[in-house]
């Protein structure tokens, strides 16, 4: 009875955050480490999956680097990057688009579909949904940053209850592909979506202080003060301003989750005390 209980608190505590974000658009990406762990990405399918049943609206981006480089590495191809930037010439761009567009895109369609979810899996090729343009002026090679987001087609899918998986590759208005950053892809797509939220899966906790400490909720203003003391540092940067530009492009908050943590989805957006970090204007 104890028990029964207990999960019925946890249920009622839920409520509110259902009723709140019911018909909601949610762009969540997750990282190329979450495919490593079985677990982990049946759970996060689970996740996305409830997300849909109790009304809203999951968009799921997904990256890869980890099994873009042992790939690489496997065809004797050389990895190399400038910033955290991939570089990307066309031997590198095809794997790029055989281990994103093809195996990871596929098995996280499956395992949503596996556990009773409706996904398609999707490149920003498709509908040429994310216009690109190289960045660095090329110097990147197939680099891109998007300049366009097409959300007619997710629209679509989401209305016949469809739950979109997306892998970050986009295309220009002549054709040539590009690898864009998961994040930058997911936060252009939150901000296109005028999504409730944009959620973030890493392998850190969260945004920290200067004493290491995990800040539940951070303002903007806090945010450019971090980065500016070192506080935040490191490929933290990059998560964060991706969120504050969406933030300013009209998105409601933004997530950094730690996505080793089994249904850290949840625990953000139906909990009082949440998880990760939250952002917001």
């Amino acid at each position: 009875m104890e028990k029964g209980l207990e999960q019925a608190k946890i249920l009622i505590e839920a409520l509110p955050y259902i009723q709140r974000f019911r018909g909601k658009t949610l762009v969540v990406k997750l990282g190329g480490k979450i495919f490593e762990n079985q677990e982990l990405l049946s759970d996060c399918a689970r996740d996305l999956l409830l997300l849909k049943a109790v009304g809203m609206e999951p968009v799921v981006v997904h990256g890869g680097g980890p099994q873009v480089d042992r790939m690489l590495d496997r065809l004797g191809i050389e990895a190399k990057k400038v910033d955290g930037l991939r570089v990307t010439d066309a031997a590198t761009m095809e794997v790029v688009e055989m281990v994103l567009g093809g195996q990871l895109n596929r098995e996280l369609v499956m395992r949503i579909n596996l556990v009773g979810g409706k996904a398609v899996g999707l490149s920003g090729k498709d509908t040429m949904m994310m216009i690109a343009a190289p960045v660095e002026d090329g110097k990147l090679g197939a680099v891109g940053e998007i300049t366009k987001v097409e959300c007619g087609l997710i629209t679509e899918l989401l209305a016949s209850g469809v739950i979109p998986v997306i892998a970050p590759i986009g295309v220009d208005e002549e054709g040539k592909i590009y690898n864009i950053n998961a994040d930058m892809a997911a936060g252009a797509l939150a901000a296109a979506l005028h999504a409730e939220k944009l959620i973030l899966l890493t392998d850190v906790e969260g945004v920290k202080d200067k004493q290491g400490s995990l800040v539940g909720s951070l303002h903007a203003g806090e945010a450019n003060r971090l980065i500016k003391q070192g506080a935040i540092s490191g490929g933290m940067i990059p998560k964060v301003k991706c969120c504050l530009e969406a933030l300013r492009a009209g998105v409601g908050k933004a997530h950094i989750l730690d996505g080793r943590v089994s249904h850290t989805i949840l625990l953000e957006i139906f909990t009082d005390k949440g998880s990760g970090t939250e952002i917001y204007l």
